[in-house]
């Protein structure tokens, strides 16, 4: 009898893969944490320095990218199944690319709605990276797997908005072309370095359209015990961190006067603590309390955490709550762990795009909820009070993604086997 979740290479082989994927992804996100503190300045800019109209505008950038993830996820999670994780990873950074290059040429908005189009389409790189790792991981040793990748993702945004907030002080276009140029780099990496995770007997037998799309990506998530309510979970959390880059550079330019370099260093802090959770804590805990834990912890504290960002009426208080935040990185490892447990090898990337679709869907409405939300209690603060209006909300949707947990974040059933 065979695991059909066990990655057929050996020891060595594995942990060179995942180094590889792990240096991509590193470079992925360090380009996205650089456009980070500058593009919704950007944004401002070009609305003639109107907040809560570069706010509005800034929904609409967002639900744009969500609504290509949505539809587009699916399909590469799916081609990914069929022809192998390595050549999605390669457009889908090369895609990244080119959005980058047409955002810093871009002269009004609707140059950057193109940009984010584009990025929409390809953004599937740190979805199918998970799906790599899913391919080249022990099931028990996913979740610290994935928390690691999470690690990378959390590098970005420690060193990347730092590089942003310096090179955007006097020139918002500079960022963008570092950004495109980390891409790029990135991409002539994995042409010549990055190996195939999936071996073809190992992948899907066809390409099927009925799968691809997004509705039949979401049917997916109910054809596997558990994976439907696990994934509820995972669209509450996303919904919740739509919150960062939807408002947080205006809430903490708003409510605390901070600037764009003030901003990146904020960001990068939060970046150590993420690090320091994924890097550190995840493993640990995970083998200490189980994946299950992981994730109704993650849950507790991201919800405390977007509760105290909420209320904080100052500058100190807001990093003082970051510690409390940073153990939302719980969750989402923890998560996946359970999730790529209950799926076959050949399917981890239907999971991997019907999940992306859930993040796409979050992305669509989330900003119109946070964005709207924030421009309207600024307009009306006087009488509100409650400029963190939008966090609260954010942190509701945490709460309810521990209830939902409480009772389905329960422990994988026995791995699939073939005689």
């Amino acid at each position: 009898m065979t695991d059909q979740n066990q990655p057929p290479a050996a020891t060595g082989v594995r942990r060179a893969a995942f180094s590889f994927i792990f240096a991509s992804a590193l470079i992925n996100s360090l380009s996205f944490g650089i456009m980070i503190p500058v593009l919704p300045k950007l944004v401002e800019q070009l609305a003639g320095g109107d907040t809560a109209f570069a706010a509005e505008w800034n929904v609409v950038l967002a639900t744009s990218w969500g609504l290509m993830q949505f539809v587009f996820g699916p399909i590469l999670g799916m081609l990914s199944d069929r022809f192998g994780r390595r050549p999605v990873l390669l457009i889908s950074i090369f895609g990244l690319g080119i959005d980058f290059i047409v955002m810093a040429f871009a002269p009004n908005m609707w140059w950057l709605l193109i940009g984010r189009i584009v990025s929409g389409i390809t953004a599937s790189s740190f979805s199918t990276a998970n799906a790599y790792v899913a391919d080249v991981t022990a099931p028990e040793d996913r979740a610290k797997s994935f928390g690691l990748m999470g690690s990378a993702f959390s590098f970005g945004f420690l060193i990347g908005p730092v590089l942003g907030g310096f090179l955007g002080k006097d020139d918002l276009q500079l960022p963008f072309f570092a950004a495109a140029g980390l891409c790029l780099i990135n991409f002539v990496y994995g042409y010549f370095v990055l190996p195939e995770s999936l071996p073809v007997e190992r992948r899907a037998p066809r390409f099927t359209w009925t799968k691809a799309n997004p509705i039949g990506a979401l049917r997916t998530l109910r054809s596997h015990a558990g994976l439907l309510g696990l994934a509820s979970v995972g669209f509450l959390f996303h919904m919740a961190h739509i919150v960062l880059p939807a408002i947080f550079v205006f809430y903490m330019g708003h409510r605390y006067g901070w600037d764009v370099r003030t901003i990146g260093f904020a960001m990068s802090g939060s970046g150590i603590l993420g690090i320091i959770v994924q890097v550190f804590l995840v493993g640990p805990i995970v083998k200490r309390i189980g994946e299950r834990g992981a994730v109704l912890a993650g849950a507790f504290f991201g919800a405390l955490g977007f509760a105290m960002y909420g209320y904080a009426p100052n500058g100190w208080f807001y990093l003082a709550t970051m510690p409390v935040f940073a153990l939302m990185g719980l969750l989402m490892p923890g998560l996946m762990g359970l999730m790529s447990r209950r799926t076959p090898p050949d399917e981890q990337g239907q999971l991997q795009g019907a999940m992306q679709s859930l993040q796409g869907i979050a992305a669509i409405i989330g900003p119109s909820i946070f964005g709207l939300t924030f421009a309207w209690s600024i307009r009306n603060n006087a009488a509100l009070n409650v400029p963190g209006l939008a966090v609260y909300m954010a942190a509701a949707f945490l709460t309810l993604a521990l209830l939902i947990a409480l009772k389905v974040a329960r422990p994988a059933p026995p791995e699939p086997v073939t005689t």
